[in-house]
């Protein structure tokens, strides 16, 4: 048998052999390159929807920067005939302002809302975050939205506090003194009440007279927002020094006390209204102005605008509200049984003054008016003692009770640094304390002083 041979294997290029070699090498150096090297795309393990279905590879680019949430605050004043549904009623709706409005009954009741106090809205990408209505100068009402639901809540304000020293000299009246000291109008009220059982800040004050008082501030933002506390006060009358340190009586309450534990407070005030004129006075003869007949007019008339807030000067109870046509709109309060009171042509009464009503000192329970027989807004102001008129303006009123004896080493550890403050800050010279409980005056010879 013959065996022919097939054909030979073909011998390999030594070139293409090598070639080979070198494009696996070069492969194989990029895929390790790729995994090292930051910054080269390399494969990314696939992704998921929430859904569970494959998601879009993610482009490829810059990568993005969270968006901040957009905050705004909307401040303003209530206007007249706003309501917190008309405030809030594009941010909520009615179901939640219903809800608001009774989880805050107890709080503050939303039909108080008031035109003129100041309001915050708070929004958070133009969604409601956070409401802000200022009660008073010391509560803000709070609807704050949280992850369960909107919140009702009361904050109180907080202010910077200081205790300043302020003093000035008279030249028409405590009003214009106050106000060229650069101090709000409301100290001079803080004042006359002080001392209103010992001045008559109508009739007594004159030029030279002088005021200094130790008062706390409030600042808020900066910006003076009222006074706190008067601690100590001193007013020189003619010559005369009233000094006043604020000291709490045996009932906790706060109360205005001479250098010597006397009470400043007397069971009358010196006058029913505030800074008002006489425009006639305590007559056994007067020549009525509108029946033209001479008749005793065992009062004294106050001339004052109408709806001037009037006051009954002593604690006491109510034993007439009720209209004539002498005396118009009329108001009388009995305060022992020695002493009572009347107030005459009343435009209106204060809210809740009926017969029988128990009243206290200071508190309004009437306007001035000009009902009756009257010739322009006034009060006619009457007083009786034992059943007999006697003249308002030489009434002299028993004082109310004195500091408590256990009480007087606290009261002195409290007065004496702020008695010293009020030395080192007077223009006046004083002996010893000073104060109208020794009759002491000023030195006749300082300025302004007669």
């Amino acid at each position: 048998m013959i065996f022919e041979p097939g054909p030979l294997p073909k011998k390999r290029s030594k070139t293409g052999g090598t070639l080979l070699i070198l494009l696996v090498m070069t492969g194989v150096a990029a895929l390790v390159a790729t995994r090292m090297t930051p910054g080269l795309d390399a494969p990314q393990p696939r992704t998921h929807k929430t859904d569970g279905h494959p998601a879009e590879a993610p482009e490829t680019g810059p990568l993005s920067v969270p968006v901040e949430p957009r905050r705004e605050t909307l401040e303003g004043r209530v206007q007249q005939g706003q309501s917190i549904s008309s405030l809030l009623g594009e941010y909520l709706s009615s179901r939640e302002i219903h809800e608001l409005a009774a989880r805050s009954r107890s709080l503050f009741p939303l039909r108080k809302v008031r035109a003129g106090r100041p309001y915050r809205i708070h929004l958070l990408d133009g969604g409601f975050q956070r409401f802000e209505y200022e009660i008073d100068a010391d509560r803000i009402l709070v609807f704050q939205r949280e992850p369960e639901g909107l919140a009702v809540s009361t904050e109180a304000i907080l202010y910077e506090e200081g205790v300043e020293t302020v003093e000035g000299s008279v030249e028409t009246s405590l009003f214009t003194a106050v106000e060229a000291a650069g101090e709000n109008p409301e100290l001079a009220l803080r004042l006359a009440e002080i001392f209103a059982w010992d001045v008559d800040f109508m009739l007594d004050v004159r030029q030279g007279d002088s005021f200094h008082a130790i008062v706390e501030k409030r600042y808020r933002d900066g910006a003076f927002a009222g006074y706190g506390r008067v601690l100590a006060a001193e007013f020189i009358n003619q010559g005369t020094v009233h000094r006043g340190f604020l000291f709490e009586n045996d009932a906790g309450r706060p109360e205005y006390y001479s250098a010597q534990g006397r009470n400043l407070r007397k069971a009358f005030l010196k006058t029913p209204l505030r800074f008002t004129r006489i425009s006639s006075g305590f007559s056994h003869s007067r020549l009525h102005p509108i029946t033209n007949v001479r008749r005793p007019h065992p009062g004294v008339d106050y001339a004052a605008p109408t709806g001037t807030p009037v006051k009954t000067v002593g604690d006491g109870v109510v034993t007439a509200r009720a209209y004539d046509r002498a005396s118009g709109n009329y108001v009388k309060v009995r305060h022992s049984s020695v002493y009572e009171t009347a107030y005459l042509h009343l435009s209106r009464f204060a809210q809740g003054i009926q017969a029988g009503k128990r009243v206290r000192q200071g508190q309004v329970i009437g306007y001035v008016g000009s009902t009756g027989l009257a010739t322009g807004p006034h009060l006619d102001f009457r007083v009786k003692k034992n059943g007999q008129y006697v003249n308002p303006k030489t009434l002299k009123a028993p004082d109310a009770p004195p500091l408590a004896a256990e009480k007087r080493e606290a009261f002195q550890r409290t007065m004496e640094p702020l008695a010293a403050r009020l030395d080192a800050g007077s223009s006046f010279a004083k002996a010893g304390d000073g104060t109208a409980d020794t009759g002491r005056s000023a030195p006749s010879t300082e300025p302004g002083v007669h």
